[in-house]
């Protein structure tokens, strides 16, 4: 951290809301001791980029408000231009799920945004695909060897015939036997797996790899109406593994010439199903990248299409907000039950919400996970909630929904592939090679230190929000574009140019027997 640049640049904060006695230092590598901000305000030590520091003289128990909310309690009193650290923050008590306030703010309805399109692959179901792939999945997780010499094989003798074809997916997972799938939470990962067969750029044309003894039957995950989609390892007419892999060769094939007659046609974006997602946040997260996100999503809203944000730890602390917001009373309880959930489950494992933030969130100025909440929210927009989505349940509405998932990145793709994501934008301030190969993922950065250092890994810039260079709304018509040309094949993220594609990772609650 070269602290001697740092103090060349004219000092700069943000400050977001007007009852903030706190603000984030914008300057890249942050700014030392004795730097004095235009408003008089001068630091009494350094403070990183991101980091906070103190508006005004801030006693001992008195409320630490960012974003107009209270994130934390001083430990001991902060003078005006101190640095306040998460060290000198005791975190407030999550909101209470039973005094909420339900549909008392809900937002009128924005105006409709008409003529936006992409070029997609429409299925026969209605549903449009950003990308045309085959899947193959499993319903155990001891064939995932088996899987992957299979997928090898394709890809390299059979896919080049099909260039219509973006590629061939192995849906690999751990789970399938040594489970006990009649527990009652074992409905979330089957659930999920059977979801993710049904994803729109898939093209209905799933396979899948059995066993033949395991518990999770593979007609469980087979799609209505497919009845020979099933490879099943243990079949007695199969003599040796050479002949288990022409199997499955045979079907895939058959497969890739039906998907290989797919071509994009103009669609509306209201055909468009979006997921967001964050990874990696900073103190910038709230003010640049999710603010931006935020506009987008109100644009895709606006447009009819189907946008879902994620990560139920993430919003925990900030649910007083979201549920103003829902479009009715249903969908207010329908976040608080996901809430209640989410609460005893951690509970069983004896952790709590504040065992989310990560030592780069800290790193990168998020004191705790209240403030992390804080941030995460702002990426739903200022639409109406009009759904909510247990863990991998598949999306039927239109507008802003609340698919709950964990916040792992992995999970939280996983379970928004089942629920018919297909496109994702993740936010990022630490930085992430994140990427699935089953959607594409554009990777937005929160600081333009960031965008250029990895200029090949992230997609858009959204720090120049905080430099002044650009609008949260000119940026986020910018995304907005951005996201049709990406799901209509024009533009490439970089995840899918490196081939950087991360596992699909299940969520499962129910006991491992």
């Amino acid at each position: 951290m070269d602290q001697s640049v740092a103090a060349k640049e004219q000092p700069r904060y943000i400050k977001l809301n007007e009852r903030d006695n706190v603000a984030i230092v914008v300057n890249d590598f942050g700014l030392p001791a004795g730097s004095r901000f235009a408003c008089g305000l001068t630091l009494r030590a350094f403070v990183p980029q991101g980091h906070k520091t103190a508006l005004v003289d801030i006693a001992q128990d008195e409320p630490i408000v960012r974003y107009g909310e209270v994130i934390g309690y001083a430990l001991s009193p902060i003078s005006a231009g101190e640095w306040v650290d998460e060290a000198r923050i005791r975190m407030p008590e999550a909101p209470d799920l039973d005094k909420l306030e339900i549909s008392t703010a809900v937002p009128a309805p924005l105006p409709p945004l008409e003529g936006f399109t992409f070029e997609g692959f429409r299925n026969t179901d209605g549903s449009v695909g950003t990308k045309n792939i085959l899947g193959i999945s499993s319903s155990v997780q001891c064939v995932k060897g088996t899987m992957e010499y299979a997928v090898k094989r394709i890809r390299a003798e059979l896919l080049p015939k099909y260039p219509n074809v973006d590629d061939v997916v192995p849906l690999t997972h751990a789970y399938g036997c040594g489970v006990a799938i009649t527990a009652p939470d074992a409905v979330i990962p089957i659930r999920t797996l059977q979801n993710i067969a049904l994803n729109p750029n898939f093209g209905g044309e799933i396979l899948v790899i059995s066993l033949g003894c395991e518990k999770l039957a593979p007609e469980r995950l087979v799609p209505e109406g497919i009845s020979d989609a099933i490879v099943r390892m243990q079949d007695e007419a199969f003599d040796g593994f050479g002949a288990i892999v022409d199997a499955i060769m045979t079907q895939a094939e058959a497969r890739l010439k039906i998907l290989n007659k797919r071509t994009r046609e103009t669609c509306p974006a209201s055909d468009l199903v979006i997921g967001l997602q964050c990874g990696g946040s900073d103190a910038f997260s709230g003010v640049t990248a999710n603010p931006a996100v935020g506009f987008a999503a109100d644009l895709l809203v606006r447009a009819g299409a189907t946008v879902m944000f994620s990560e139920v730890t993430e919003v925990r602390d900030a649910i007083q907000l979201l549920t103003r917001r829902a479009i009715n009373e249903d969908v207010g309880r329908a976040l608080v039950r996901e809430m209640a959930w989410y609460d005893s489950y951690l509970a069983r494992g004896g952790a709590d919400r504040s065992a989310n933030t990560t030592p780069g969130n800290k790193k990168g100025g998020l004191a705790n996970i209240v403030e992390k909440s804080l941030g995460s929210i702002v990426k739903s927009g200022s639409s109406a909630i009009t759904g909510v989505l247990s863990p991998g349940e598949k999306a039927t509405q239109k507008g802003m929904l609340f698919a709950a998932t964990p916040a792992s990145d992995f999970i939280c793709g996983t379970l928004q592939l089942a629920s018919g994501m297909t496109l994702q934008v993740f936010t990022t301030g630490r930085g992430t090679p994140y990427g699935l190969a089953a959607a594409p993922v554009i990777k937005v950065a929160t600081r333009s230190e960031l965008a250029r250092r990895w200029k090949d890994l992230i997609d858009f810039d959204a720090g120049r929000i905080a430099t002044g260079e650009r609008t949260i709304e000119e940026t986020g018509w910018d995304l907005f574009r951005l996201i049709l040309d990406v799901a209509s094949g024009r533009t490439k993220p970089w995840s899918d140019r490196w081939g950087i594609h991360n596992d699909l990772t299940l969520f499962n609650p129910a006991p491992v027997t």
